[in-house]
């Protein structure tokens, strides 16, 4: 197992899976674990399921270099400060990469391990996200990967 991809938030869930995920990894010796927060500029909201490539990155470009993504920046590098000091604390480690997408959470998941070629995918079984129109981002992340994904409960 050369490299496992393991998809972070800011969910009280999240952070009780992780505990799980950590054991895992420490079994399959992966060489590099990346640690991916995505960040949303949408709230909670039946907009966030509306919201097409095209709005998401003009939504992106008008942001950019403004407060409040600065903000969302500290943010997500905080949450991936949290997780990769937990991972850390275990030994031994393998290489930990954090890194900071911005989009449609199962979108951002799946491009990154393409991209990142990863053996696995872990995620956990809840987050922030409504159910209401296109189903969990676990769901969407396992039915659209052309990989391996473990969701972790």
């Amino acid at each position: 197992m050369n490299k496992i991809l393991i998809s972070v938030d800011d969910t009280k869930s999240s952070k009780e899976i992780f505990e799980k995920c950590t054991q895992m990894c420490k079994c399959m010796a992966p060489e590099e674990i990346i640690l991916l927060y995505v960040e949303k500029f949408a709230g909670r909201s039946l907009m966030d399921e509306m919201l097409g490539d095209a709005e998401l990155s003009t939504l992106a470009d008008v942001v950019q270099g403004t407060e409040f993504k600065e903000a969302m920046d500290k943010k997500a590098e905080k949450i991936l400060n949290f997780y990769k000091s937990s991972l850390e604390e275990r030994s031994p480690v393998p290489n930990i990469r954090t890194m900071v997408k911005t989009g449609i959470p199962a979108e951002e998941i799946v491009q990154t391990a393409k991209d990142e070629d990863v053996s696995l995918i872990i995620i956990g079984s809840r987050g922030k996200r409504a159910r209401l129109f296109m189903g969990s981002v676990s769901r969407e992340v396992a039915n659209t990967a052309d990989r391996p994904v473990m969701i972790v409960k």
